[in-house]
């Protein structure tokens, strides 16, 4: 079982710290949320049963890719998410050349987190059709995995066109590793058809089982070998809840061993020592 740190849950002034530290220490990933923008006036929010956003929008928000490379820079093992990017609001140019520059400064350590994104406002704010925001973001990861592993591209779609261009480098990993997040149909899709691994976002630990087999279902009806990660955040940090976890499918899980921003580096560290030695080797069930 793979364990990470959401750097969204601790205040931005302690990343790099946390960041250094958590690759000291041994843990996989740490993963940056994302936004390109937040309306003052947004409503909605990617939780089920909730009614306006999660989040302020005078939160500090940073670019992911700038950031995720300097802290590459400051480390050794750990790699890099994003959770989630919100494909669909940039130029798949601009998309594949941020993400294969994080992977070739970091030596392939990226883990490419996207979404088709909740808030409408957003998407207004930089005057795309909100309503087609799912055929975008399915032609948008085409491009871009075209981009990464093919010498010439020429593309005539319904969002973006362009006649023939090359791009380099290439990332280090090939096609990046992409985590789908989201929980509807749509999400389960591109997780099975063009995805490495899923980051439900409103399923129950008890859900994940029969999600682990539909998944197997549509990878396997869409001729591609292998499982789907999935990656849960913030649930159990004890070594019997996460094995649990572990067993029921779920392939990496986003910790979080503090209660507040000044305990969470002695947090990392207690973990560390207490409880990754117990889980880190731990299988991962098939559901």
């Amino acid at each position: 079982m793979k364990i990470g740190i959401s750097l969204g849950m601790v205040r931005p002034s302690l990343w790099v710290e946390l960041t250094r530290e958590a690759d000291r220490c041994g843990y996989e990933s740490v993963w940056i949320p994302e936004h390109l923008v937040l309306p003052v006036h947004a409503t909605g929010s990617p939780h089920r049963g909730a009614d306006h956003p999660p989040i302020p929008p005078d939160i500090p928000v940073f670019d992911v890719f700038g950031y995720l490379c300097y802290l590459a820079g400051q480390t050794e093992q750990i790699h890099f998410g994003t959770q989630v990017y919100n494909i669909g609001l940039r130029h798949p140019f601009v998309v594949a050349r941020a993400a294969a520059t994080l992977d070739v400064v970091s030596g392939g350590r990226t883990e490419f987190g996207i979404g088709a994104s909740w808030l409408r406002q957003e998407w207004e704010a930089v005057g795309l059709d909100f309503d087609t925001r799912g055929r975008r973001v399915d032609e948008a990861i085409g491009v871009c995995r075209r981009l990464w592993t093919e010498e010439v591209v020429e593309h005539h779609g319904e969002f973006f066109d362009f006649g023939p261009v090359m791009f380099e480098p290439k990332p280090v990993q090939g096609p990046l590793p992409l985590h789908i997040g989201g929980d509807g149909p749509a999400a389960l899709r591109r997780a099975a058809t063009v995805g490495d691994g899923w980051i439900p976002m409103n399923h129950a630990l008890e859900q994940i089982p029969e999600r682990v087999a539909q998944l197997a279902r549509l990878r396997q009806d869409a001729g591609r070998p292998g499982t789907v990660e999935i990656t849960l955040g913030a649930g159990a940090t004890d070594a019997d809840g996460l094995r649990r976890q572990a067993d029921m499918g779920v392939g990496r899980a986003l910790v979080k061993p503090w209660s507040s921003s000044k305990e969470a580096i002695d947090g990392i560290r207690r973990f560390a020592d207490e409880v990754l030695p117990q889980v880190r080797d731990h299988p991962v069930g098939t559901g």
